[in-house]
């Protein structure tokens, strides 16, 4: 086969790894009910606020969805001026993405949420080929590009982030661009080659974009910083004359990518300085790390461990769930050697050596990055598998770059490359044991994984209205009031998660409830006195049910209210709610 057919046929396979990626990531693209995450996407993709929906008073269910309802004249200003003064993300995403969302139809006068997560699924597509770039940038491979697109293409972890209309998918494809200018940049270094000027300014204008769409691209620069300073320093440490070193104008031209990118990311600064005291991210702070270090060390490995397998976890039985936890481990192990050894080998030939030290050196530091923010600064990073999209890319590139060599381990000891001395050869008669079953196995548990994502058995969200919401409306006799207690912009959120359930169950077959969300305030029980006052004022009979609003409920129970006597029938736990029924006469 000459080199015109051979490409022919990379570029071929590459498609292949393309549209079965694009086929998994749209497989039941809407037919999980969305999050209260997600909500905020879609408001303030739309220009819209949560400020509209009204407090202290029973309301309908077309207001408490108001916001999701497009509204042509919404502009980028109001994207704009919404998320900066009610959320804690940078705009970017959400700019692109209200463009997007103006090129679909309404869906029953709401937000199209097809529409929505179609966006992200559609940038986590781009991954597929833009890591076929990468390893083939960083391993001069093609091998290991393909190996990567095939990997990123069923990868449980890149699936649940493709299948949200949330910023992560972009970022993970920013971050790809950023390693390819380190890589381009860390050979320059090595090569004694002056870094080109062209790199300095693209470098700077991916890094910038980086920030503005999420300010977590900040743990990206920081571990990228810090491989490139540890190259620089192997570099001058083993400097034997200044013909040795690569030109002071290479130094000179990383000292000007840091200065813009940090140029860059101070227009966030005062945005970033509220976000510590900002209520809606107070729950990473909550809890000691250190109190229960195996626990958010065990999610640690769970989200890495994701990012290329999945087996039904949730939504299964007990049973079914140990087995296929205990499954996934042993195929761990068993692979785990198999990157050991091939990572050896790949840092033993020249041409991948590079690659494999600042690839992998980059996973690490990011790896340990996470956990100083996680232990040392008490915010749990642990808690939400999402935040780990910043070693994401990185982290298939790597295990691409180990399979690659068990994938041609038979070619490799045949032309015996390298003078491979008796330890090396072991290691390389090792991998050519597993051979390329070895890979087709390990891939074939990640399609496993995606399919475990795409139909719920894994990754399930947060919130379960599509389980609650059934409840509620089973056997329902009377109208229906859901009251919550007003925290922060998120109770309006988890009220919209059971609002847009009841709609897309019932639609105007049933009478739909009323929702209240009762204000707080930490000095005086002013949420219970809001609740008590709205149940005076609506018709009886009246079936309240109270949804993460523990005051009332334990107000309630104690039987501080005469009229409203907590149901007797005993209800399944439903994740992201705790919910209590009572009847009001």
């Amino acid at each position: 086969m000459n080199f015109t057919q051979r490409s022919w046929l990379q570029w071929l396979t590459l498609f292949g790894w393309i549209a079965i990626g694009t086929i998994i990531r749209f497989i039941n693209l809407d037919a999980k009910p969305p999050w209260s995450d997600e909500f905020a996407t879609l408001v303030f993709s739309l220009g819209n606020s949560f400020r509209s929906v009204p407090l202290d008073r029973a309301i309908a269910l077309d207001t408490l969805l108001q916001p999701l309802q497009p509204h042509p004249a919404a502009s980028f200003g109001d994207v704009f001026h919404n998320l900066m003064t009610e959320s804690t993300h940078p705009p970017v995403y959400f700019l692109l993405n209200h463009l997007w969302l103006q090129l679909f139809p309404s869906d029953e006068g709401l937000v199209s949420l097809w529409a929505a997560r179609a966006f992200s699924a559609i940038l986590g597509v781009a991954a597929i080929p833009a890591s076929f770039g990468l390893c083939w940038l960083a391993f001069r491979s093609r091998l290991v590009g393909q190996i990567a697109a095939a990997m990123m293409a069923v990868s449980p972890y890149g699936i649940y982030q493709a299948q949200e209309p949330r910023h992560y998918t972009l970022a993970i494809l920013i971050i790809i661009a950023s390693l390819a200018c380190l890589i381009v940049a860390t050979r320059c270094l090595e090569n004694r080659k002056p870094i080109p000027i062209w790199l300095v300014f693209t470098w700077v204008g991916i890094n910038t974009l980086g920030i503005a769409v999420h300010y977590f691209f900040t743990l990206t620069l920081c571990a990228e910083a810090i491989v490139l300073l540890a190259v620089v320093w192997k570099q001058l440490m083993n400097c034997r004359g200044a013909q040795m070193c690569a030109p002071t104008i290479s130094y000179l031209s990383l000292i000007a990518v840091a200065a813009g990118t940090i140029a860059g990311g101070l227009i966030w600064l005062p945005f970033l300085q509220s976000i510590p005291d900002n209520q809606m991210t107070d729950w990473i702070y909550r809890g000691n790390p250190f109190g229960s270090i195996l626990e958010s060390t065990a999610r640690f490995l769970a989200w890495m461990i994701s990012m290329l397998w999945l087996l039904p976890v949730e939504g299964v039985s007990q049973p079914i769930a140990l087995v296929c936890g205990a499954i996934v481990i042993v195929f761990l192990f068993w692979t785990l050697p198999i990157l050991v050894n091939g990572w050896k080998i790949q840092l033993w030939r020249s041409p991948s050596r590079s690659g494999i030290q600042v690839v992998g050196g980059f996973v690490l530091v990011a790896i340990a990055l996470f956990s100083i923010v996680t232990y040392a600064l008490g915010a749990d990073l642990s808690i939400a598998s999402r935040y780990h999209f910043v070693y994401f890319p990185a982290s298939i590139a790597i295990v691409s770059a180990a399979l690659a060599i068990c994938w041609d381990s038979d070619r490799l000891v045949r032309h015996a490359e390298l003078n491979w001395t008796p330890r090396q050869q072991l290691r390389l008669k090792f991998l050519q044991t597993r051979g390329r079953v070895a890979v087709v196995l390990i891939w074939l548990l990640g399609f496993f994984g995606a399919l475990t994502v795409v139909f719920n058995f894994g990754y399930q969200k947060i919130e379960r209205p599509d389980r609650l919401v059934p409840i509620m409306q089973q056997g329902a006799q009377n109208p229906i009031l859901i009251a919550t207690a007003h925290y922060t912009r998120a109770q309006v959120r988890e009220l919209m998660t059971l609002g847009w359930q009841f709609k897309h169950l019932y639609g105007s077959q049933v009478n739909s409830p009323l929702f209240l969300l009762a204000q707080h305030d930490r000095s005086s029980n002013r949420s219970v006195e809001t609740l008590y006052k709205t149940i005076a004022e609506l018709p009886k009979p009246l079936d309240l049910w109270v949804v993460n609003f523990t005051s009332a409920r334990h107000d309630l129970e104690k039987g501080n209210h005469k009229t409203c006597v907590p149901d007797s029938q005993r209800r399944a736990k439903v994740n992201g709610y705790r919910a209590k029924l009572f009847h009001c006469q």
